[in-house]
């Protein structure tokens, strides 16, 4: 008996798992505001009914898939890369790097949070406790840059949720393909560069020399030529 319940605990695992990775197939394919729980279970290959045994709704398995993605940026925490010292401008790196490298790797899901909180305000509440404590660790960081002498342009925790939301949008919105046209790829090295030393210069950070590409030459305009 207790090895038929060992089973089926294994089983009910192995469900929840080809769900969640069947939800982000179907919202990378769809957009997490069309998918519709028929297109989950089709792309897991299950039947309807086994998706409510596992998750009350939608919006609960993208709780789950959140919760998943923090208990992984945690781990990443403990990467010996990792510093706390923001006054350390390859510490900041580190992070922006972590940060887009992970948010490519889990783009659908990102866009789904995004959306999901643009229609439900529980939802919004919800992923927003849920992501807090990740902006208090940030703000620890800066504090951290702020004893090194930084001057930080504000509140930590505030300037903690500016570099957050910086490093989203921005990633959202290269990664997407939104961007405007550069006229050549923005290369992942050019894009985490760009961002550590935007955020490192807004607390105070001295920035070494880099060359960059040039910058996009616009045509002229009718009136110029």
């Amino acid at each position: 008996m207790a090895v038929g319940t060992g089973v089926r605990r294994q089983q009910a695992a192995q469900t929840e798992v080809e769900l969640k990775a069947a939800a982000v197939r179907a919202f990378a394919r769809l957009g997490y505001l069309n998918t519709k729980i028929t297109d989950i279970t089709t792309e897991a290959g299950r039947a309807t009914g086994l998706f409510y045994k596992h998750f009350a709704s939608k919006e609960a398995l993208l709780e789950v898939l959140l919760a998943d993605l923090l208990a992984e940026g945690d781990a990443a925490a403990v990467d010996t890369g990792h510093s706390d010292d923001f006054s350390d401008r390859e510490a900041v790196r580190w992070h922006v790097a972590a940060f887009w490298n992970f948010h490519r790797a889990h783009r659908p899901i990102m866009a789904a949070l995004q959306q999901a909180a643009i229609v439900d305000e529980r939802f919004a509440e919800r992923s927003r406790a849920m992501i807090e404590p990740d902006l208090h660790h940030i703000a620890e960081h800066l504090i951290h840059a702020r004893d090194a002498g930084l001057p930080l342009p504000g509140d930590p925790l505030v300037v903690a949720t500016a570099f957050t939301q910086l490093l989203s949008t921005f990633a959202a919105t290269w990664q997407s393909g939104a961007g405007p046209d550069l006229g050549r790829p923005l290369d992942d090295d050019e894009a985490i560069e760009t961002l550590t030393s935007f955020a490192y210069a807004a607390i105070g950070g001295q920035q070494p020399a880099r060359p960059f590409p040039p910058a996009t030459q616009e045509a002229p305009g009718m009136d110029q030529l």
